[in-house]
């Protein structure tokens, strides 16, 4: 008996639904993170892309724990002195919660190309709205 090597032509790519309402930001990211890795699947190789495709419904709506929205900051720098801007995430999820919960699923992968490779098989949207009725995705709780 061999061992099974995913690779592109042997990979089959489903659909999942993530709805982050009341939930952490960090649970969902969680969730979200394995599933574009592949984690759960008996098929997984580290080496591969074989993760499915994930849709984050919600995301203006999940919440973070404690005392996180004043003292958690979303940094990036412009790369000139003294470019870096700071943005409570309380500010963040107000405004941008879209990016606020990419981060977030971002942090949570390696990094390396597969890991870019994923990240554009993650949708995020704000609201309970997705344009992907077409692909008939699975609710997962």
């Amino acid at each position: 008996m061999s061992t099974f090597m995913a690779n592109k032509a042997n990979i089959e790519r489903k659909w999942y639904i993530l709805d982050a309402a009341g939930k952490p930001l960090g649970k969902t990211a969680v969730r979200a993170a394995d599933l574009l890795r592949g984690k759960g699947k008996v098929t997984y190789t580290p080496h591969a892309d074989c993760g499915d495709n994930v849709i984050i419904i919600n995301a203006a709506k999940a919440v973070l724990t404690g005392k996180k929205g004043d003292q958690k900051f979303y940094r990036h720098h412009s790369g000139w002195v003294g470019g870096l801007k700071e943005t409570p995430y309380r500010i963040l999820m107000q405004e941008k919660p879209e990016l606020a919960m990419k981060v977030a699923v971002k942090g949570m992968m390696p990094n390396n190309v597969i890991t870019k490779d994923s990240l554009k098989r993650l949708h995020i949207y704000a609201d309970a709205n997705y344009e992907q009725q077409a692909q008939k995705p699975v609710v997962l709780e």
